[in-house]
């Protein structure tokens, strides 16, 4: 894994429930990690799950099951990625292996899941 990031640019990925306070700590620690495996992290992105009226009840889950994120923050990593030339896209969450190939084409770069750093 080591040789994937060695110094590549890479852009953190996360969608966190609305009561999940540690957030930034997660993201803090994945950072970290990228950086212990040579990577420069160049942006982070956060979508929130149960923020909006109606939206308690749904905290836990996807937004989407392509995309993991909704339309909006998908189109707005994959513009990120192309503007900060990202090499490697690395959610905090898990991530299935059709989320992982409709991810690699919309953002233009490898996607991997910080599980695949452990």
């Amino acid at each position: 894994m080591n040789a994937v990031l060695a110094g590549v640019d890479v852009a953190l990925v996360g969608l966190f429930s609305a009561k999940d306070r540690e957030f930034g700590r997660k993201l803090d620690l994945l950072a970290a990690t990228v950086d212990a495996h040579g990577g420069r992290v160049v942006s982070r992105h956060v979508q929130r799950r149960g923020v909006s009226s109606g939206g308690a009840e749904k905290m836990a889950t996807p937004f989407s099951r392509r995309t993991l994120l909704s339309p909006g923050k998908a189109r707005e990593v994959a513009d990120a990625c192309r503007a900060h030339g990202v090499g490697v896209a690395i959610f905090v969450n898990p991530l299935t292996d059709h989320q992982r190939a409709v991810l690699n084409d919309m953002f233009g770069c490898l996607v991997m899941s910080g599980e695949d750093l452990r």
